[in-house]
């Protein structure tokens, strides 16, 4: 079998080393290029350098070479570049794992335009439990449907740029669309002062950024004699790593399109 050729974005950042890793423990795939940004100190070095393997592979800022030889690219950016990423990837016909968040509408249009043409799993989150979780909530929501308050708290690292996290988002937008509610009008991002009681048709968010705290998240859903907690912790980027790169070898044998992990594990319309 001929392995997956998968390219890395942001390839000398945190997330990056660590999709190095799991594309060079995968057995189905190869590391095909790892992508920085012009001006980066690690340029031309091998992309497993930080690691301690070595890949063959040296970190490039050429994202058209790049491409030219990859099947893939995973991309655990930031919006900005993931955009320019997302508009090379459809020119080239190379399939896209998108795991940047904090996407505005426009953002999010570009991946839906871009999906015309080739295959796109965009997901807030990768882990395989925290996939699961967003499952479950699902289901919770829909039996504690009257009667609960809902409050979504987060924690992650103190390097995280955007608030609330991805995956806190795509929790609350689990709920509220199985409540039949539009989070855009129900969210609840911040309290302060004199707020007046809580409207029970909102979905409240806390965030923490702190120390090194990979990734928390909780949805509480509490009511008078009772409080239920569906929570996920992860210690470790190789969670969602491993996750992407399962992601990229699933998508591997997919028409053009837009998924998310949940088309990946199969967990739609159970």
């Amino acid at each position: 079998m001929t392995p997956l050729k998968i390219a890395i974005s942001g390839a000398n950042g945190r997330m990056g080393r660590v999709l190095i890793e799991a594309v060079n423990n995968h057995p189905e795939t190869v590391l095909s290029g790892a992508l920085e940004h012009d001006q980066s100190e690690a340029l031309g070095l091998d992309a497993g350098y930080a690691i301690g393997i070595k890949t063959g592979v040296a970190i490039s800022s050429d994202v058209d070479a790049v491409l030219a030889g990859s099947d893939v690219l995973i991309d655990f950016t930031r919006p900005e570049p993931s955009l320019l990423y997302i508009e090379k990837c459809s020119r080239a016909g190379v399939n896209m794992i998108i795991g940047t968040t904090g996407f505005d509408d426009a953002g999010k249009t570009a991946i839906k335009t871009a999906s015309e043409k080739i295959g796109i799993v965009f997901a807030a989150n990768y882990s395989i439990g925290v996939n699961l979780t967003f499952h479950i909530l699902d289901t919770v929501a829909r039996v504690l449907n009257e009667g609960y308050d809902i409050e979504i708290i987060e924690a992650h690292h103190r390097h995280k740029v955007d608030a609330p996290s991805g995956t806190a988002l795509r929790m609350g937008e689990v709920i509220a669309n199985a409540l039949g509610r539009d989070l855009k009008e129900c969210a609840i991002y911040g309290r302060e002062g004199h707020t007046g009681a809580r409207d029970p048709q909102t979905i409240g968010f806390a965030t923490v950024r702190a120390g090194d705290v990979v990734g928390d998240h909780t949805a509480l859903f509490a009511t008078d004699g009772e409080r239920v907690e569906i929570t996920h912790k992860a210690s470790s980027r190789m969670t969602f790593a491993s996750g992407a790169v399962r992601a990229a070898v699933w998508l591997n044998n997919q028409p053009n399109g837009l998924f998310d992990m949940q088309d990946v594990l199969g967990l739609k319309n159970q």
